[in-house]
């Protein structure tokens, strides 16, 4: 049996929405120092819906197929939805993630998390911070 999935192996040999967004309405950067992945959303946002999305990943191949499939699902949808969007569903959608990787699939949904609240803070609305489920997740940040 194959480590990583066709669709794994697809977003990261061709992956979708790399790059900047000039003057985004939300940017949001984490990483992760244990593996040294790091990853940054851009967003475009228009009456609540994600109109535009780009990402930057320094990392691993899962890392990438993470940041490719997650800005996938959240394109076209509202903030509100994107908001709920679980590293669960990333890693889903890309028919699995090996355990030891599972932690690529918490970063971009964190790093969504990160763009939208950045965009709330711009507007100056106040947004409950979501955290990824930690329970069945290989972060090991503590939280």
């Amino acid at each position: 049996m194959a480590l990583y999935s066709e669709k794994v192996m697809d977003h990261f040999r061709n992956p979708r929405n790399v790059g900047v967004i000039e003057n985004p309405d939300g940017v949001g950067e984490v990483g992760n120092a244990k593996c040294g992945d790091i990853m940054k959303i851009y967003l475009k946002i228009d009456d609540e819906i994600i109109t535009d999305v780009k990402f930057e990943t320094f990392g691993c191949g899962s890392a990438i197929a993470s940041s490719s499939m997650a800005t996938e699902l959240i394109k076209g949808k509202p903030v509100s939805q994107a908001l709920e969007l679980t590293n669960k569903a990333v890693a889903e959608a890309l028919d699995g993630l090996p355990a030891h990787k599972l932690h690529c699939s918490v970063l971009a949904e964190e790093a969504i998390k990160s763009a939208i609240e950045d965009y709330y803070r711009k507007k100056g609305v106040p947004v409950e911070k979501k955290t990824a489920d930690c329970a069945n997740c290989q972060h090991n940040c503590g939280k």
